[in-house]
């Protein structure tokens, strides 16, 4: 290992050159808060100037001519004045993220989250480590956003217990949750969404046309191993050895460390490891009946409309405050109520920068959307591919990168495919291209490059999370750090896909249609 390490230096050293380019651009654009102020007004200026132009393409939504709108006009600021609280307090991210909060503010005040990671590490080889936060993070996305809030700062606290720097790990896990949002072993709500946005595309070609809601799964199964085997590599080779010259100055104290677990800390252990596999027992009982409660009305437990996919960040809420308050009862942590509400407290005080950014954000995701400047962005790029007619591999090659692109300025994986699905599906199945493929394309571009853009929701988050260690942490800093995830994930994942379909491997659960 050693003599390839001394074989490239110039490869190294050029790749670190680079990065640090990269974060110095980056860390030079003004504070994330600001940023959106900033582009926010980028937004109304563009669609005051753009709305007298005549676009000669068609709004999938309602066949009409795309047109954009003036937030500039008088109705259009008045209309905005009167929805911006409504914009904050019902941006999704916000909620998701403060009431999962609650529940690990009084885990971690407990010491439970302590106490779990010391006895975790004791347990995984060292070897092993960045792996399993990677696993950890594709496996969250069976969870919905829950990776984001949970998986994410716990790779840095791994990392920063086992006296590994901590921004590696929350570098790993960004990578698992947000990088590889598109493979995961275990199906999620993601899957049956994308089928049904996809099979409304095939049908304007074929109405009788019938989309597998796992007709990807197969390739997101596979590609997990692909996943986890670059972010190994990428995290070891590149990020965290670029990271041995950076300090850490924030607030450590409250930090895990790595001392033997006392008796009572084990004793808590065990009382909260009782807990938590009872409400998991308890959880399967009531979700395997078919009549179950969990289930939506077709009796499925992972589709979008089950009160189960619906529940995830109450369930993680209470995953962590149950078995925290009941560690804490058992080890001599929790002498009172107010000691819940302590933790509760503290888990609040660190998202006041958050909440803050989050304000702008949904702002600007509000007056995004009512521009329509997202939509023609991604009509213009698929009008220009399919003018490209190229052949059937390079188109694939095509979707991906378009749609890498368009995620930089569109975050919303639902909402970008719900627009692209109606041009991209039935374009290509006249090109012969079956709409699993296509879907699965749009997979791979729609996930490599979220963990490159600020406008993605939680990006501001991670940035967050990472000052927890490094106060000076910037976009440019994060950016630097994903980079070499997203360029090796979209080449990578691209050539894996062209190689999987080219050897007749399915890439999901048999759909009805004809096409190959």
């Amino acid at each position: 290992m050693s003599g390839e390490q001394q074989s490239s230096p110039l490869p190294a050293t050029l790749t670190t050159r680079i990065l640090a380019s990269v974060e110095r651009v980056g860390n030079k654009l003004p504070d994330p808060a600001f940023l959106f102020i900033v582009l926010l007004l980028v937004v109304w200026v563009l669609s005051w100037l753009l709305s007298y132009v005549t676009f000669d393409v068609a709004d999938p939504r309602s066949g009409e001519a795309l047109v954009i709108n003036n937030l500039l006009s008088g109705a259009a600021i008045t209309e905005f004045l009167s929805v911006m609280v409504t914009n904050f307090s019902h941006f999704h991210p916000v909620g998701v993220v403060l009431v999962a909060m609650l529940g690990i503010g009084v885990a971690e005040h407990t010491g439970f989250i302590n106490a779990a990671l010391r006895a975790l590490l004791n347990v995984t080889p060292g070897r092993l480590l960045t792996p399993m936060v990677i696993f950890a993070g594709i496996v969250s996305h069976s969870a919905v956003d829950a990776g984001y809030v949970l998986v994410i700062p716990l790779g840095g606290v791994i990392f920063y217990a086992a006296g590994r720097h901590p921004l590696a790990g929350i570098a790993a896990a960004f990578a698992g949750v947000s990088g590889g949002f598109s493979a995961n072993f275990v199906p999620s709500s993601l899957d049956p969404l994308l089928q049904g946005l996809s099979q409304a595309g095939a049908r304007i070609l074929d109405p009788e046309i019938v989309l597998n809601p796992l007709n990807n799964y197969f390739f997101t199964a596979a590609s997990s191993f692909l996943i986890i085997g670059l972010g190994w590599y990428i995290t070891e080779k590149i990020v965290e050895p670029r990271l041995q010259d950076t300090k850490l100055d924030g607030d450590l104290n409250d930090l895990p460390t790595m001392q033997a677990l006392e008796p009572n800390e084990r004793k808590g252990l065990r009382a909260a490891g009782i807990v938590f596999l009872l409400g998991v027992v308890v959880m399967v009982a009531t979700a395997l009946p078919a009549d179950s409660s969990w289930r939506d009305e077709t009796g499925d437990l992972t589709s979008g409309a089950a009160p189960l996919m619906r529940s995830i960040v109450a369930l993680i809420f209470l995953l962590f405050f149950i078995p925290g308050y009941v560690y804490g009862v058992a080890a001599g942590t929790v002498k009172s109520s107010k000691d819940l509400i302590d933790g509760m407290t503290k888990a609040m005080h660190q998202m006041a920068y958050y909440l803050v950014i989050m304000f702008f954000i949904a702002q600007f995701v509000y007056a995004f959307g009512q521009s329509n400047l997202g939509i023609l962005i991604a009509l213009q790029g698929a009008a220009w591919l399919k003018a490209l007619a190229m052949p059937s591999t390079i188109t694939i090659v095509g979707i991906v990168m378009i749609t890498a692109f368009i995620n930089l300025f569109v975050g919303s994986s639902s909402a970008k495919w719900g627009l692209l699905a109606s041009i991209f599906v039935p374009m290509l199945m006249q090109l012969g291209i079956s709409p699993d493929l296509t879907q699965a394309a749009y997979r791979i571009g729609d996930s490599s490059t979220n963990i490159i853009t600020p406008l993605m929701p939680y990006f501001p988050l991670v940035v967050v999370y990472c000052q927890r260690y490094v106060k000076h942490t910037g976009i440019g800093t994060l950016t630097a750090m994903m980079l070499p995830y997203s360029v090796a994930f979209i080449v990578t994942w691209t050539v894996f896909l062209l190689l999987y379909t080219a050897s007749g491997l399915p890439l999901g659960i048999q759909s009805s249609y004809s096409y190959p």
